[in-house]
């Protein structure tokens, strides 16, 4: 069986690469989280404070206008017609001091008196007279109604002010039919009440910016004390040794981040499995080639203590045949670490191989080998043909061409599945005796496509074929053909079949020139690849 093609070794010796750092995540969780919670909460706190700052703003305007109107209640309280007709304020100055005793700058207090003629309504071109205060005080936009206090913003001497306004009417005992309209204005400055509103702001700004620095603080100490389980992981992953494959540690770890440990830990497991079996083909392997290396160092130092050309030759002889079998082994050793590697540049859709080709090519290959045995290897076209015996094969070679369609397309790699079906080719040679039987057929069964190989050797028993598989397993039940072999056809064609979607499985062949009357069957089957 000749061994899979190998790449060339490459003329310089091969650079190790590091892999490049992985850069840094521009944002963590901590970002992310003041991120998406703050641009919120900013908007929150900001509409709340925008209500609060209304809220009081109107209750500062409701307050500072209630005490401006005070003293004009009071003056107007006090207005009084004199018995001469003439309109009079009581106590004038007392109001006046009482108005002014908070010592605030831009104060003005006014009152005007206007004559309604009788049976006329008030005009109000007719002229004022002021009675107390300053007499160029602005005056209303509108003439408010008797008796209803009005508040308007105005400017007096370049000055905003603020300005609370009543009118009432007031009527003559003496003279009926007399009336007299009294305007009674008081002004202030509204410098307080800016002052007043730009500190309730300043208050809310504060409170929004503590309560900002606090939430933004807190997320960022949960954020911290939440990746504390997965900072002690991370310290204990960098405090391992390379060999120590433990599963990590889940416990204290968050609830949603328990997945990921636990991926990490099937993968740790994986990476356990794959150097067990690294660790245990090499040791099968060294035992494996110990052995045959041994005995021809014992025959070569034979062959160089021998002085006789005959016994010499002889061992020279002993020495190539087992310089062949040694390069079997290791030609087996080496497909069977190819065939339990993952190809990372494998492509992800396999290539159409013909099965029904590849196991005509590989009949054709071991024909020699079973001619060398006397044995008769037979051949079972899928579309029919019987082929047994040497002729038979032979006068089919040309029956296909490679142009032709595929008789039985699967989706796998050609060269591994030829291989596959050498290794069960060849294992039947070796284990057949002389002048035994060997079928190769082809079929098609529902969706699959398979591949049997028959012989009339000693078979194997039901309760043994899946330990057949095992590495450097040898059956004792199959004679002298055990003694010679490595154990590793069987592993390495189940590996490469799986490799390609497939599985290899062992029957009775029910031949009946079998020395037991059964036989093995070996069976490749492959799924279908549909077109």
């Amino acid at each position: 069986m000749d061994p899979l093609p190998q790449q060339s070794a490459p003329s310089s010796p091969a650079k190790t690469t590091e892999p490049a750092p992985q850069q840094a995540q521009r944002f963590g969780i901590r970002a992310r989280m003041l991120a998406l919670l703050l641009p919120g909460i900013v908007a929150l706190l900001a509409l709340d404070s925008w209500s609060d700052y209304q809220a009081l703003t109107d209750s500062l305007v409701v307050a500072y206008d209630q005490s401006l109107l005070e003293p004009v209640q009071a003056l107007a309280n006090g207005i009084v017609v004199a018995g001469d007709g003439s309109v009079r304020v009581q106590e004038p100055f007392s109001i006046q001091a009482m108005f002014e005793s908070t010592h605030l700058r831009y104060k003005y207090l006014h009152v005007g008196v206007q004559r309604i003629p009788k049976g006329e309504a008030l005009d109000v071109k007719s002229p004022e007279t002021t009675l107390m205060g300053v007499p160029a005080l602005p005056r209303p936009a509108q003439r408010p109604p008797d008796g209803t206090p009005v508040f308007y913003d105005a400017v007096h001497e370049q000055h905003p002010v603020r300005v609370a306004a009543l009118r009432q009417t007031v009527y003559d005992d003496v003279h009926p039919g007399v009336a007299y309209s009294v305007l009674i204005q008081a002004a202030e400055g509204i410098g307080p009440r800016a002052a007043a509103q730009a500190e309730t702001l300043r208050q809310e700004l504060l409170r929004d910016t503590r309560m900002v620095v606090v939430m933004a603080l807190l997320v960022w100490l949960g954020v911290a004390w939440s990746l504390r389980p997965l900072e002690r992981l991370r310290r204990s992953l960098r405090e391992r040794s390379r060999d120590d494959l433990k599963p990590l540690d889940a416990s204290g770890v968050p609830h949603e981040v328990v997945p990921l440990v636990d991926a990490v830990n099937h993968h740790i497991a994986g990476h356990r499995r794959m150097v067990a079996k690294q660790s245990q083909f090499l040791a099968d392997a060294s035992h494996q080639l110990r052995t045959p290396l041994s005995i021809l160092s014992i025959q070569a130092g034979y062959a160089v203590r021998e002085t006789d050309p005959a016994r010499m030759r002889e061992s020279l002889h002993a020495i190539v045949a087992q310089l062949a079998r040694t390069r079997r082994l290791s030609e087996q050793l080496l497909a069977l670490a190819h065939a339990t590697s993952e190809d990372e540049a494998a492509p992800a859709e396999p290539a159409v191989a013909d099965l029904n080709a590849i196991a005509r090519a590989v009949v054709l290959q071991y024909l020699p080998l079973a001619r060398e045995n006397d044995q008769d290897l037979g051949w079972v076209d899928a579309r029919g043909d019987t082929a047994n015996g040497v002729a038979d094969i032979d006068s089919t070679d040309a029956a296909g061409e490679e142009d032709d369609p595929p008789v039985l397309p699967v989706a796998a790699n050609a060269a591994e599945l030829h291989e596959a079906l050498a290794n069960l080719v060849h294992n039947a040679i070796k284990y057949t005796p002389r002048g035994g039987n060997i079928t190769v057929t082809v079929r098609r069964e529902a969706s699959y496509a398979l591949a049997e190989v028959c012989d009339s050797g000693p078979g194997i028993a039901p309760e043994r074929r899946e330990q057949v598989f095992e590495r450097f397993h040898r059956d004792a039940s199959a004679g002298a053909g055990a003694a010679h072999g490595a154990g590793l056809g069987l592993t390495i064609a189940r590996s490469y079949a799986r490799r390609n979607g497939g599985e290899i499985e062992l029957d009775n062949a029910d031949m009946p020139e079998s020395a037991n009357g059964g036989g093995l069957r070996a069976i490749l089957r492959l799924p279908l690849r549909a077109f």
